[in-house]
C-alpha cells in the first residue's frame, strides 16, 4: 500500500466513508482499494505473509516521537575536535600542557563548528515556538548513504520548508555578471565572501527531501532556505532568491512558514512522519 492523492472517488473499504477526488488516501494496489487515513493509522504496518518494505513507512513510531536536536551534530564536533587538541598538547607537553590550552586560541576550523552549532540551536529554537501554529519541525537529520545533514525541515500548511541556518559574518547579496553580451550569472555573497557551495547544497536537499515525499504524497510544495542569523541585513528588505533558494533572515523564514496553503494538519503530520523516518536523527 501507498499513500496518494486520489484521481478518482473512492470509499474506503474499512470503514465505508466515501472519499472524494482528490483526496489522499492508502492504496492497495492489488485489491484496486482503498483505505482511508483514519483507518490506516491503526492498521499495521505489514500484512499476511508480504515482504517488509525497505523503504520507511507513515508507521514507523520513531518517526512519530523523535524530532532531532538542533545543531547536535555539530556540537558534538566541535567537542571532539577540542577533546583532541587537548590531549594532543598535553601529550607532547605533560607539565605545561595546561598552561598552554590557556594561553592559545583554538584553531578556526574548530571554532567553525561551535559557530555553526550555535547557528543551529538558535533557530531551531525559534521554530519550535512555531508548534502552536501547527507547525512541525525536525532538526538535524542525517542523509542516509552520506556525512552530510540537512539542519532544520519545518512542514506547515504552506508545505515543507529546507533551512540551513548560517552564522556568517557580512551583508548576503547577490553579485550579478554578464547580461547582453555574456551569460548572465548570479553569485552568492556574504560580505566578500563566495557561498555558490551552499546554494547548490540547499538544491539537492531540496531534491531529496522531494524524492522521500514523491511515492506516497504527491504535489507537496517546497521551499529551500539559507537563514543567515546575525548578518548584516538592510533595515528594510533584503531578502531575495537566487537559483529558487531563497536568502533571509529568521523572522522573514518564519512568516513564510506561516502563510496559508494546501496541506491540513492530518497532511502534515503525514508529511512529517515520512521525513523523519527517511532522515534519521543525526
Amino acid at each position: 500500500m501507498r499513500q496518494l492523492r486520489l484521481r478518482y472517488a473512492g470509499v474506503c473499504r474499512a470503514c465505508g466513508v466515501e472519499l472524494d477526488r482528490g483526496a489522499f488516501a492508502w492504496y492497495d494496489a492489488t485489491a484496486k482499494q482503498v483505505v482511508c487515513l483514519d483507518c490506516a493509522a491503526d492498521a499495521p504496518a505489514h500484512h499476511g505473509e508480504e515482504a517488509p518494505s525497505t523503504h520507511p513507512t507513515l508507521f514507523d513510531s520513531a518517526a512519530v516521537t523523535d524530532a532531532g536536536k538542533a545543531g547536535a551534530s555539530a556540537r558534538r564536533e566541535y567537542e571532539r575536535r577540542v577533546a583532541k587538541r587537548e590531549d594532543r598538547i598535553r601529550a607532547r607537553h605533560p607539565k605545561l600542557g595546561g598552561l598552554l590550552l590557556a594561553l592559545s586560541e583554538e584553531p578556526q576550523s574548530t571554532t567553525a563548528w561551535e559557530r555553526g552549532a550555535k547557528g543551529e540551536e538558535l533557530l531551531g529554537r525559534s521554530l519550535d515556538g512555531l508548534a502552536d501554529h501547527g507547525v512541525k519541525v525536525l532538526h538535524d537529520r542525517r542523509i542516509p548513504g552520506t556525512r552530510a545533514n540537512i539542519d532544520h525541515i519545518a512542514v506547515s500548511p504552506v508545505g515543507v520548508c529546507v533551512l540551513d541556518a548560517k552564522r556568517y559574518k557580512g551583508r548576503p547579496h547577490l553579485k550579478i555578471e554578464g547580461g547582453l553580451l555574456r551569460p548572465r550569472t548570479e553569485t552568492l555573497m556574504v560580505g566578500t565572501r563566495r557561498c555558490d557551495a551552499i546554494v547548490e547544497g540547499m538544491n539537492k536537499q531540496v531534491r531529496l527531501v522531494g524524492e522521500a515525499l514523491e511515492s506516497v504524497i504527491a504535489d507537496v510544495p517546497i521551499a529551500g532556505m539559507l537563514v543567515f542569523i546575525e548578518a548584516d541585513w538592510p533595515l528594510f528588505g533584503g531578502d531575495f532568491t537566487t537559483r529558487g533558494v531563497k536568502v533571509l533572515w529568521p523572522k522573514k523564514a518564519h512568516d513564510l512558514i506561516l502563510n496559508p496553503g494546501p496541506l491540513d494538519a492530518e497532511h502534515i503530520d503525514a508529511v512529517h512522519r515520512r521525513l523523519a523516518a527517511t532522515f534519521p536523527p543525526a
